[in-house]
């Protein structure tokens, strides 16, 4: 084969692939788009019933997401007999498919019943209200857990019926294909989040730390370093890096840093903040604060563990060997 018929080639299997991205990214959209439209016509209880029946499925196969799950959750319990994790696992998978159902069938004017339900399972609120009261910043350091929407909902209307600006500013990935990260842009801004794309850079920074300054909210998931440059802490006794972003704009901005964990009751929501972690502008506090985030999120994950959505790798080992 001459160079120009290997170039040729090479360029018609790019081409190939990228047409096969494309299309695998697209019926992600629509897969999306069904499942958001089948969620809000049938009833909360069949809705419900099908997610269920989709979690123990994938529980039963083992594979996928069970898998990941798996892998964490035994850290979490490393007591538990393989029977106990086959159970925790499956109410893991369940947990997971009641945020989307949640998620699916929220809309903006479920605010007020959202607001009343969650402010129930709310507890260690008040240096959060202190700082409003001060015109502090707050950030909140979250896992992935529970319904963080349903949570950022009871931020916005806090702030509302405390006669503040609703802004509540969250970080998110650009998701592919852009239709469906526009998707999910539009419903958490119809619930009244201020989004702010992850890749942006400096300039997600810059809106970030000026939301704070000026006494706003910010919330971050800060359970997984996506960067690689993140912090290394010890959770759940071994190496894991966490992202530094929360602890470094409370350094930077003044705003109180609390970590907080929301999950589910049985009928409704729970949200346990943490005592506010303190934090100066010096690296070492920065680095100090975030095992900090690492200590509180240990001691809330262990309480509902089962409501922990960690299904990629985490701890540095799991990583590393990925």
């Amino acid at each position: 084969m001459s160079e120009r018929q290997r170039a040729r080639h090479g360029h018609g299997a790019e081409r190939r692939r990228a047409s096969h991205r494309h299309g695998a990214e697209r019926l992600d959209d629509i897969r999306y788009a069904l499942a958001w439209r089948l969620a809000r016509t049938l009833p909360a209880g069949v809705t419900g019933r099908g997610f269920r029946l989709a979690a123990d499925l994938a529980a039963r196969h083992g594979g996928g997401p069970a898998v990941g799950l798996r892998r964490n959750l035994a850290r979490v319990v490393p007591s538990a007999t393989p029977a106990e994790l086959d159970a925790l696992v499956r109410a893991g998978l369940r947990s997971y498919a009641r945020y989307w159902c949640e998620m699916f069938r929220l809309r903006p004017g479920d605010a007020p019943a959202v607001h009343a339900l969650m402010d129930r399972g709310m507890s260690g609120t008040a240096p959060f209200y202190a700082a409003m009261e001060d015109g502090r910043g707050v950030v909140f350091a979250v896992p992935h857990s529970g319904n963080w929407d349903a949570a950022g909902v009871w931020v916005v209307e806090t702030l509302r019926r405390l006669g503040r600006e609703p802004v509540f500013t969250t970080m998110a990935q650009r998701l592919r294909p852009e239709s469906l990260y526009r998707r999910f842009l539009a419903y958490r801004e119809a619930l009244g989040f201020e989004v702010v794309a992850a890749e942006a850079g400096t300039t997600a920074h810059r809106a970030l730390t000026r939301r704070l300054r000026s006494g706003g909210v910010v919330c971050l998931v800060a359970d997984r370093d996506l960067s690689g440059s993140g912090v290394e802490v010890s959770f759940f006794d071994e190496p894991a890096r966490f992202p530094a972003g929360p602890a470094r704009l409370a350094a930077l901005t003044g705003a109180v840093l609390m970590p907080a964990y929301p999950h589910f009751s049985r009928d409704g929501w729970l949200v346990p903040i943490s005592e506010p972690v303190p934090v100066d502008r010096t690296p070492e506090s920065v680095a100090k604060a975030t095992q900090a985030i690492a200590d509180a999120f240990a001691c809330l994950i262990a309480r509902a563990p089962q409501d922990w959505h960690a299904l990629q790798p985490l701890w540095t080992a799991d990583v590393e060997s990925r």
